[in-house]
């Protein structure tokens, strides 16, 4: 079963900057996509940005100019870097992955389990 663990959520001011990471883990899979959702209370969960393995991204517009998501494929780790934050990108930022699990024979997709982003003004 693959797994994926977020980090570098914390607490900043507004104007500064923040990098999370996941990583997947597991037995036997490999990735074809990874990406960055938020979900902000009492809002739905928002997707900021995907890229595949090959390096193609996609972003939310209200990111794009802010945000930038990259990925260490031999690595299974994918990174969000943002910058110039403000209150409103206070958050649970989530990773998503998907691929396939050799062990189960299966299609994936899967999410971390969140990590707090929290923006003081």
């Amino acid at each position: 079963q693959v797994q994926l663990v977020e980090s570098g959520g914390g607490l900043v001011q507004a104007g500064d900057s923040l990098r999370l990471s996941c990583v997947a883990s597991g037995p036997s899979f490999s990735i074809s996509v990874m990406g960055w959702y938020r979900q902000a209370p009492g809002k739905q969960r928002d997707m900021l940005a995907t890229i595949s393995t090959s390096g193609a991204a996609n972003y939310a517009h209200s990111v794009k100019d802010r945000f930038t998501i990259s990925i260490n494929s031999p690595k299974n780790t994918v990174y969000l870097e943002m910058n110039n934050l403000s209150p409103a990108d206070t958050a649970v930022y989530y990773c998503n992955a998907g691929g396939n699990d050799y062990m189960q024979q299966i299609n994936f997709n899967t999410w971390g389990q969140g990590t707090q982003v929290t923006v003081s003004s």
